[in-house]
């Protein structure tokens, strides 16, 4: 849930909705075997089928070899205070951010506050002068989020979807399965338009929110499928700024991020909705699955 602020606004957003809280623990309880499962797919993916290596490929590269790596290790030197102060306070926050469910307090508070850590002076680990801001991934945010925020506060998509449903007839008996799959996949093939985790954050899950209270389902069991594919934002440079930073290496091309991230799009889709049937039941996320097979 913290991997972003993205996901974070998506959690607030689902606990007003339901008048209670998303907890870090419940996020990732649900989360953490397919993110397993996505990794070790991915990497088969990408290995077997896409960047194959060669024999002499997979040698190791590295010019002057373990005297080179040993080297720059002892480079490094020991281990200092303010990387000491940095381990404390990253434990420190992954153990608030853990036991949220505990002392109640939400995870962006608690990031907040190791944020303004870090940074006071004397105490903190980060000097102010050191800082470089990359300005333009600044004003690439502040564009997106005010967009997402006018979409929020005129509730045009909730407009737009319910002129859509109405006009296709999709009404009260509309099976869940329909909607499950409907909305997940809008929200993880969203990101090839979309240039903001946030901006999608901000129009899709209230989305979700909204059609599961006029059909009648549970706002945790679309909204929170939906709120999890916000993440899969890696098939085109611009579709997010660790996108945009990676590709910027020059170490593979837009076809090759294209044909990688799509497979691995449809990959996640089907996942979610394998989990709504099985893991998320278990959970209690989707209490009757997606397709009610057992």
């Amino acid at each position: 849930m913290t991997g972003s602020g993205a996901n974070l606004l998506a959690a607030a957003l689902i606990g007003g909705a339901i008048g209670g809280k998303v907890f870090f623990g419940d996020w990732m309880m649900a989360m953490f075997p397919i993110m397993v499962g996505l990794m070790f797919i991915g990497y088969l993916v990408a290995m077997k089928i896409y960047f194959p290596l060669s024999p002499e490929e997979r040698l190791p590269q590295i010019e002057g070899g373990m005297e080179r790596l040993r080297e720059e290790l002892k480079k490094l030197g020991k281990v200092d205070v303010s990387e000491v102060k940095a381990i404390i306070l990253f434990i420190l926050i992954l153990g608030f951010w853990a036991t949220d469910r505990l002392h109640g307090i939400s995870a962006t508070s608690v990031a907040f506050v190791g944020a303004v850590i870090a940074l006071l002076p004397g105490i903190g680990i980060v000097k102010w002068n050191d800082v470089d801001i990359p300005w333009h991934l600044m004003l690439f945010s502040a564009g997106a989020y005010t967009l997402g925020s006018g979409f929020d506060y005129t509730d045009l998509p909730s407009i737009a979807v319910n002129a859509i449903f109405d006009r296709m007839g999709i009404g009260q008996g509309t099976p869940f399965w329909l909607l499950y799959i409907l909305l997940t996949g809008v929200m993880v093939f969203s990101a090839l338009l979309f240039q903001s985790k946030t901006m999608r954050a901000m129009i899709f899950v209230p989305i979700a929110i909204g059609v599961a209270n006029r059909f009648g389902f549970s706002v945790i069991s679309l909204a929170l499928p939906v709120a999890f594919m916000i993440e899969h934002v890696y098939v085109l440079p611009f579709n997010s700024k660790p996108a945009a930073l990676l590709y910027e290496t020059d170490q593979y091309s837009i076809s090759d991020a294209f044909k990688f991230g799509i497979t691995m799009m449809i990959i996640a889709w089907l996942l979610i909705i394998i989990a709504g049937e099985t893991w998320f039941r278990f959970l209690g996320i989707t209490p009757n699955g997606v397709f009610g097979l057992f």
